[in-house]
């Protein structure tokens, strides 16, 4: 590692440049976002999903875990990833096919403004499920967008063909 490190001479903000930090791959399963999945399996998905829900609001137990659901604690989860699914939770879905071999194209590298995010603790690393979410969920500081992820695609019959993003 460099030291000191340099820095860019202009920077529209301190989140745009990354922390120090030491990176700790962790290998999870992924699964489609909701809205890409088939008609019938999304509406099999729905219907547990609102049924966790049911169940949950007849608890009793005030100590009790929020209900799981499949989009934000099974599918696709919040951080820096390689691989895997891309989220279109901001937009709608869009093809991301290869300009050049007019193929689809795959995940290859997810940029996300933070490591986990208030809409569960389930992808909450277990030495920080004592952490308040929004205060030490960006321990490396990069910001995308407006606090979103950027998600880069590559074509898979060629790594020289260019590389397609989507900022959600």
């Amino acid at each position: 590692m460099l030291t000191p490190q340099p820095q860019p001479l202009v920077v529209g903000s301190d989140g745009f440049i990354p922390e120090h930090c030491v990176l700790h791959p962790q290998q999870v399963v992924t699964y489609p976002f909701a809205g890409l999945l088939p008609e019938n399996l999304r509406a099999r998905t729905d219907a547990w999903d609102e049924a966790q829900e049911e169940d949950a609001g007849q608890s009793t137990d005030e100590n009790a875990a929020e209900p799981i659901g499949y989009q934000y604690d099974l599918s696709i989860p919040p951080g820096r990833r390689v691989g895997g699914f891309a989220s279109w939770h901001t937009t709608d879905p869009c093809r991301m096919d290869c300009q050049t071999s007019r193929t689809p194209m795959r995940l290859l590298l997810t940029i996300d403004s933070s490591e986990w995010d208030g809409g569960s603790d389930s992808w909450k690393p277990p030495e920080d499920r004592d952490l308040p979410t929004h205060r030490c969920a960006t321990p490396t500081d990069p910001t995308v967008g407006r606090f979103g992820e950027l998600n880069v695609s590559a074509c898979p019959t060629d790594p020289d063909h260019p590389h397609r993003w989507s900022i959600q």
